[in-house]
């Protein structure tokens, strides 16, 4: 397996990318968000990378960042989802926001991607929903810490809406010392409701 490549930037398209390294030019498939993060041709580079070995064809697949990449892995493994389509959904909204969508379980923007139909989407989101915490260690696409995403997620699968239950976790929040675990800030968010704060 090729797990990372460093060299030269050959040639640079908006999905594809060449990069020479060890005298040997690389072909390589990378979302947008990777390809606007590499420089011009002839700048150093260095790429987490995938490689998909096929009966008559090796294809390499790059990316900026190790989180892309164990993202692009994991769709992959849903029937139906193919190196191509995953390109595609990452080349989309920012991952945060594909990661609220699965988690979320919203349908309608996994069916914006291109490839993606909605017994495709609902697939992604019954076999990926409940595989993507990693995901969220940092910021998530709205600014909210892990564990306020989590709470978030909680209360969604409770039965709220998520504007609802993004307010709910807001006010909690704003009710004493931080909170440190998912748990307490889904107490002081069901505090909220139950008191008739839905904002």
């Amino acid at each position: 397996m090729i797990a990372s490549v460093r060299g030269r930037l050959m040639e640079k398209h908006p999905t594809r990318v060449v990069v020479e390294t060890g005298g040997v030019g690389l072909d390589v498939h990378v979302p947008l968000p990777t390809s606007r993060t590499l420089g011009a041709p002839g700048d150093s580079v260095f790429l987490r990378t995938h490689l998909v070995v096929r009966e008559d064809a090796l294809t390499l697949y790059g990316f900026s960042t190790d989180e892309e990449r164990r993202f692009f892995q994991k769709l992959i493994g849903v029937s139906g989802i193919g190196p191509k389509i995953a390109l595609s959904a990452l080349s989309g909204p920012p991952l945060g926001d594909l990661v609220a969508a699965l988690r979320a379980g919203d349908v309608t923007v996994l069916t914006r991607l291109p490839g993606i139909g909605r017994k495709t989407a609902e697939r992604m989101v019954l076999e990926l929903k409940d595989g993507l915490i990693e995901f969220e260690g940092g910021p998530a696409a709205t600014g909210r810490p892990r564990h306020e995403a989590d709470a978030v997620a909680a209360l969604v699968s409770l039965g709220y809406g998520r504007a609802v239950a993004e307010k709910a976790v807001a006010r909690g929040r704003e009710q004493g010392p931080e909170a440190d675990t998912v748990e307490e800030m889904v107490r002081r968010a069901l505090a909220v409701l139950n008191s008739g704060g839905k904002g």
